[in-house]
This record gives structure tokens, C-alpha cells and sequence, in this order.
């Protein structure tokens, strides 16, 4: 039984969660659509014709919005192309028609339900209290909700409460449903029409290809510099010191020891900056101590307090195990140097056959993938993989790094 209501409580928070992030994009819809009449109006003066490919295109960030929640949710939603730059081709696309049903149907029926499944676990825990603070509002006021009758004493605040359990009886029965009947027009509208499917992802996967070869070369340029800017300089002056030392060895010995000791030196040096290159291709901690041991030593390390939470039932690819320390890598790196955070948060559990990753700080927020931060190169790295990169980072913070990673690739 107890195993029973935890599994019902995690399905009704599920959902809540669902409805919730629903709404956030029905009220985006709404306000979509409200520009859209404004924009109609417009056009029968003449001036809104030149608006209408900027309210297409509204139109499809608000529907990508919707795909990508839908697709954290549950099967991937491919977008369709890119708008046609030509009004007219445009709005004799498919796509978008299906796109302007959906605004139309989740800004309102969405909407709604997002509304209920919002108002209702409230409602619900006030009218299930109402019999602790009842006397604080006038009898006749009612109680919580769409309680108008007069309230003469605890019997009737226990029947409210009463009221409260049956709604919550409905959030935990009707929840996931209210959730799935929700985001139905989404899945049935914004997906990709049968037989578009495959031609899709094939473009997908040739522009994760060419991104998996960017960072390839990336990675080449980023060791090829490291070689000739450290341990290639490092040679040479072991080779030029070492031939000094021969010749100053038959008439200056002392001289000839010091300069081998120089070389000494510089051979030392030389060979700490090729551990540290191969350590830069794949650490060789991630094959002693797994994920999460390479993580604990990466987090010791760390300027910043950090909170790791890593649970791994079983190894993952090599690739993708490096792919994971390489995104909290650079994640740490950039929290210490451009932040200003004063904690770091890093979880990582696998489920589904995917590895979640998520880096968050406590910092000013503000990241751009273009600013130089090494963003775009994570987003690249995971690309590469068929994985999912998310940046949240409102200005303010904190800045959250969402990250999957398919576990056998």
C-alpha cells in the first residue's frame, strides 16, 4: 500500500508539473494569438501586411516552445524547415496551418485545462484546513473556492474539507489525463505529417554529423597547439641544452652539469604538459574510477562548494562517460571565472537509457552561447552524440545546464 501512494503521489506531481509547464505555453499562445488579431486588424489598413511574416514566425516560436516540452515529456517532436522568407509560400505551408490550429486550440482549451490543474491542488489544500482557520473569515463569506454558501460552525467547515479530499482524489485520479488531454493538439498537430518523419531526421542527423566533425577538428587543433605551445618548445630546449652540455663538459664540467640539470628541468616539464594533454583526450580517472569517481576528483578540485549527486546503477559508453566530465569540466570552469556564483550543483542519474546531467549555479546568470564561454562548444560535443543541450539563464540567475546523452552511444 505504501509503495502504491508513493507511486500515485510521483504520478499526481508528474502531472502537476505537466499542466503547469502547459499553461506556461497556452498563456504564450494566448498572447500569440492576440497579436495575430491585432496584426489581421492591421492588414485592412494596408500596414499589417508587412508585419505578417514577423507573426508567422511568432507563431513558430511559440510552437518550437511547445515541441520542446512535449519532447522532454515523451517522443522527440521534430520541427518542420525553416519559413519560407516569401509571405505567400509560407502561408500555403502545411506546417503552419497545422501551427495556426494548434495556437487556436491550445490558447484556449490548454489554457483552461492548465487554469484547473493549477487552481485545483490550491482549492484543494484550503478547503482540506478550512476547518483550522475558519473562524478567521465571516460566516458568510464562504469557504475556499466555489463555496458561497454561509458557514455556521466546524460541521460545516468539515464538510468542506470533505469537499477538499474529493478534490484531491480527482488530482490524483484524473491528473495524468487532465496532462495528456492537454497536450494532445501538440502531439497531434505540431508533429511532423507521415512520411516526413525520415527525411527529417536524416537532415538532423547530417547537421549533427558535420557537428560531431567540427568538434573533431576542434579537439585536433585544441592538442595540436597544446603539443607545438608546450611540450614541442619543452624538446627543443632539452635537445639545445643537451648539446651545450656536451660541449661544455671538456672545458667547463661544472658548467656542463648545470646545464644538464636545466635539461633535466625541461624534460620534466615537458613531460607534465603531454600527461596533461592526454588527460585533456580522455582522462585517465574515468577508466580507473568510473563517472562518479572522476566527477568526486574534478569537484575536489573545484574553487567553488559544489553538491554532487551521481547516480550511475551501471557504466556508460567511454565516449560518453568522457563527453559528461568534459560538460561539467567547462560547466566548473566557467561558474568559477564568469559567474560569480558562490555554489555549484551537479546531478547526474541515469534513466531510460539516458544520461541526465544537470550543472546549476547560484550566479548573476547571463550566459550566452556566443559570449566565448565555451557554450557552444558543449552544445557541439553533445550534438555530436544525438544528445539534448538546455542553457537556462536568466539575467539574475542561476544559470542551469540541462544535459542527455543517450547511454549506449
Amino acid at each position: 500500500m505504501r509503495r502504491y501512494l508513493v507511486e500515485r503521489i510521483r504520478i499526481a506531481v508528474d502531472a502537476l508539473e505537466h499542466l503547469v509547464g502547459g499553461l506556461g505555453t497556452a498563456v504564450l499562445a494566448l498572447a500569440t494569438l492576440m497579436w495575430l488579431f491585432v496584426v489581421l486588424v492591421l492588414c485592412v489598413g494596408g500596414v499589417g501586411i508587412f508585419l505578417i511574416p514577423a507573426a508567422l514566425r511568432t507563431v513558430r516560436s511559440s510552437a518550437d516552445r511547445e515541441r520542446s516540452r512535449l519532447s522532454r515529456w515523451g517522443p522527440e517532436i521534430l520541427g518542420p524547415p525553416e519559413l519560407s522568407d516569401r509571405t505567400a509560400t509560407a502561408i500555403r505551408d502545411p506546417a503552419v496551418r497545422r501551427e495556426l490550429l494548434w495556437l487556436l486550440v491550445h490558447a484556449t482549451a490548454g489554457f483552461s485545462v492548465g487554469i484547473i490543474g493549477l487552481t485545483l491542488p490550491v482549492t484543494a489544500l484550503q478547503s482540506v484546513t478550512f476547518p483550522f482557520w475558519y473562524t478567521l473569515v465571516p460566516p458568510e463569506a464562504g469557504g475556499p473556492g466555489l463555496v458561497s454558501w454561509r458557514i455556521n460552525g466546524l460541521p460545516d467547515a468539515i464538510g468542506v474539507a470533505l469537499l477538499g479530499v474529493g478534490m484531491l482524489a480527482v488530482i490524483f485520479g484524473a491528473g495524468q489525463w487532465m496532462a495528456k488531454f492537454q497536450a494532445l493538439p501538440g502531439r497531434r498537430l505540431l508533429a511532423p505529417p507521415p512520411g516526413t518523419d525520415l527525411s527529417l531526421r536524416v537532415a538532423q542527423l547530417t547537421s549533427t554529423r558535420a557537428a560531431a566533425l567540427d568538434a573533431h577538428a576542434a579537439e585536433l587543433r585544441r592538442i595540436e597547439r597544446s603539443l607545438h605551445d608546450g611540450a614541442q618548445n619543452r624538446l627543443v630546449a632539452v635537445a639545445v641544452l643537451l648539446g651545450a652540455a656536451r660541449r661544455a663538459l671538456a672545458r667547463d664540467p661544472e658548467a656542463g652539469a648545470e646545464l644538464l640539470d636545466r635539461a633535466q628541468d625541461a624534460a620534466e616539464q615537458a613531460l607534465a604538459e603531454l600527461r596533461t594533454v592526454v588527460r585533456g583526450i580522455l582522462p585517465p580517472v574515468l577508466d580507473d574510477r568510473g563517472l562518479a569517481g572522476a566527477l568526486d576528483g574534478l569537484v575536489a578540485g573545484c574553487a567553488l562548494p559544489c553538491h554532487l549527486d551521481v547516480r550511475l546503477p551501471a557504466r556508460c559508453a567511454v565516449s560518453v562517460e568522457a563527453t559528461a566530465y568534459f560538460v561539467v569540466a567547462e560547466s566548473l570552469t566557467n561558474a568559477v571565472k564568469h559567474s560569480g556564483a558562490t555554489s555549484v550543483s551537479i546531478t547526474v542519474v541515469i534513466d531510460a537509457d539516458m544520461l541526465h546531467l544537470t550543472v546549476s549555479d547560484d550566479g548573476r546568470g547571463g550566459a550566452d552561447e556566443s559570449g566565448g564561454s565555451g557554450l557552444a562548444g558543449i552544445r557541439r560535443r553533445i550534438e555530436a552524440y544525438d544528445g539534448h543541450f538546455r542553457l537556462t539563464s536568466p539575467v539574475g540567475g542561476p544559470t542551469t545546464i540541462d544535459v542527455e546523452l543517450p547511454c549506449g552511444s
